[in-house]
């Protein structure tokens, strides 16, 4: 792609005439920045855009398992592992993370995110028998007493489909495809939803050096990349959400980078889907070295991205990211 496309998001009350809304959503746009590699960028209005690119950020996004995103979406994080970096070991049985889920439905969770497998830096792979061990059994305790729509957190086809039976109805490849070529397929004959999240390396080796030319246009060109692939495997757009993977073989530079330009991804015509609970960056400016008390930053990261239209937060903490979402629609939309 030659020329990129960044609406300047806005929810000021104050709206100029001919502002279009961003995603169909709770923001607004009324100009354009077009950039170009190499550090080149123009302000625009949107009466300079072509009406493609204005119709690709401005229609509305499709309900994504049943969730309308006019509105943005909390999804409760459920890690039934024993090394996840933040509650490894916390709710690594059938039980225990059944009730973790109950809580996150009764604080505000539109969705709950189950993965069996820690792709924190460093980890391991686990083994597909595992990973289906760990995580069929949660979803099917959770389904049986809850209709609250359920993500699975996979990069194996097999984990997926036995997710799919027990109850799963949206896939969260955070590989995007590259670690199971399977993947696409499954969706598309399921006729499910499917977030592609942008990772540089595998878990094992993505914090090694981690290097862009420049970061922001990168992962938008592989995401781009991404989701031309999914439409030709048989899924269509309405159905895929977009995550920029914020951590995941990245620096505290790139990560920085890609929160500030995070609204040029509605221009890809997905919902975009934002997970940085608890992340190390966030540690390491908030000056917060351990994980569990995060919440604050987390909440801080995330509330700016809905000013800018993100629909999806994951999320560790979400009664407090409920209470904080509710301050901030109440106090920018009345």
């Amino acid at each position: 792609m030659s020329f990129y496309y960044r609406p300047i998001v806005s929810t000021d009350v104050h709206r100029p005439k001919g502002a279009l809304p961003v995603a169909g959503g709770w923001t607004w746009f009324s100009h354009v920045e077009i950039i170009e590699r190499g550090g080149r960028t123009e302000l625009v209005s949107l009466s300079e855009i072509d009406a493609s690119v204005i119709d690709q950020i401005s229609t509305a996004r499709a309900p994504i398992a049943g969730l309308s995103m006019d509105a943005p979406r909390i999804m409760g994080i459920l890690n039934v592992t024993p090394d996840s970096f933040s509650d490894g070991g916390k709710f690594d049985n059938a039980e225990t993370a059944a009730a973790h889920a109950q809580r996150m439905i009764a604080h505000g969770a539109d969705i709950l995110d189950v993965g069996g497998e820690s792709t924190r830096p460093g980890a391991q792979e686990v083994s597909i028998e595992d990973e289906i061990a760990r995580t069929s059994p949660v979803i099917a305790a959770i389904r049986g007493s809850s209709d609250v729509p359920i993500s699975i957190d996979t990069r194996k086809s097999s984990v997926a489909h036995a997710a799919i039976e027990a109850g799963a109805g949206l896939i969260n490849d955070v590989s995007a495809f590259d670690f199971d070529r399977n993947m696409p397929a499954l969706v598309a004959d399921n006729k499910l939803p499917i977030c592609l999240m942008h990772a540089q390396g595998l878990p094992e080796t993505m914090q090694v050096n981690p290097s862009y030319s420049e970061v922001l246009l990168d992962v938008f060109d592989a995401l781009n990349a991404k989701v031309e692939l999914a439409v030709a495997a048989g899924i269509p757009k309405s159905r895929i959400i977009v995550d920029p993977g914020v951590g995941f073989g990245k620096t505290l530079e790139h990560n920085l980078s890609l929160l500030k330009g995070i609204n040029l991804f509605h221009s890809l015509g997905c919902a975009i889907l934002l997970g940085v609970s608890r992340k190390r960056f966030i540690g390491t400016i908030g000056n917060a070295p351990d994980p569990s008390r995060r919440a604050a930053g987390s909440i801080a990261v995330a509330m700016n991205a809905v000013a800018q239209g993100v629909q999806v937060l994951r999320v560790h903490d979400v009664a407090e990211t409920r209470q904080a979402l509710s301050l901030h629609q109440a106090v920018t939309s009345g």
